[in-house]
């Protein structure tokens, strides 16, 4: 018995090939599968994000260009109290524009911590949208089954300092190779948020979600947000001057 338990620790350490449909995948395949799913060179996409509040829930729509992991240029369509705000993201620094104050602000230190228009996502979960392999090393817990179909739980642990989620565990769809739900922990182990996703199709060639499911769980009776894509498309040229602080108050 000692000697299986021996031999089960040393395959799970040499990176122990899991089988999915019929193929053999390595937990940094599979990390590599996940994104190539999500990520692109290029992302061009519209978007409503619903906030529900504890008696109504507010939409606001935006329109989104994204290059590479390091920018990204935000333009809020409505409501008409939300209609005109700006966001660029170039590399670590963020700005804001809001036409009411009609003033460029740089959102940093602690005000990255803050939420997104009241949305359960904040400034931090904006600048971190990177592909896991640059952020975190995973293994592979177990497997379960969730309406039927195969799912790997995935335990990762940050490479890098300062992220807002050092511990992320993961359920990951053995055919979409996506992961459908997601908790988000201090590194401390505490739970401080929470990810879903579903409304899988395939666009472009790889499978993507159209909606996503977010909360915070430090918020007491937190109805959660919703993100929904009405429209993405992937790898398109996008000029570099669309990435200009010149454009946020245009």
């Amino acid at each position: 018995m000692k000697i299986k338990t021996i031999i089960s620790a040393f395959i799970l350490c040499q990176g122990f090939s899991f089988l999915i449909g019929e193929e053999n995948i390595t937990v940094d395949e599979l990390l590599k599968a996940i994104d190539a799913n999500l990520y692109a060179k290029s992302r061009v996409l519209t978007s409503k994000m619903i906030v529900h509040g504890r008696r109504t829930s507010r939409t606001i729509e935006s329109r989104n260009w994204i290059v590479g992991i390091d920018k990204s240029f935000t333009e809020y369509l409505s409501p008409p109290r939300e209609a005109g705000t700006k966001m660029l993201k170039d590399g670590d620094k963020l700005w804001a524009y809001s036409p009411q104050t009609d003033r460029v602000i740089q959102i940093s230190g602690h005000m990255l911590r803050q939420s997104v228009m009241g949305s359960d996502m904040s400034y931090n979960d904006m600048m971190e949208d990177k592909p896991l392999t640059d952020l975190y090393e995973a293994t592979i817990e177990r497997s379960e089954m969730i309406d039927g179909r195969k799912h790997w739980v995935l335990s990762l642990n940050a490479r890098v300092t300062g992220l807002s989620y050092p511990k992320r565990r993961a359920w990951v769809d053995a055919e979409y190779l996506l992961p459908m739900k997601e908790e988000l922990y201090a590194k401390g182990g505490k739970l401080l948020k929470s990810t879903s996703m579903d409304g899988i199709k395939k666009v472009q060639g790889r499978w993507f979600p159209t909606r996503f499911i977010f909360r915070d769980e430090l918020k007491r009776n937190s109805k959660g947000t919703e993100w929904i894509i009405d429209d993405i498309q992937f790898d398109v040229e996008i000029p570099n001057s669309r990435f200009s602080k010149a454009l946020l108050r245009k």
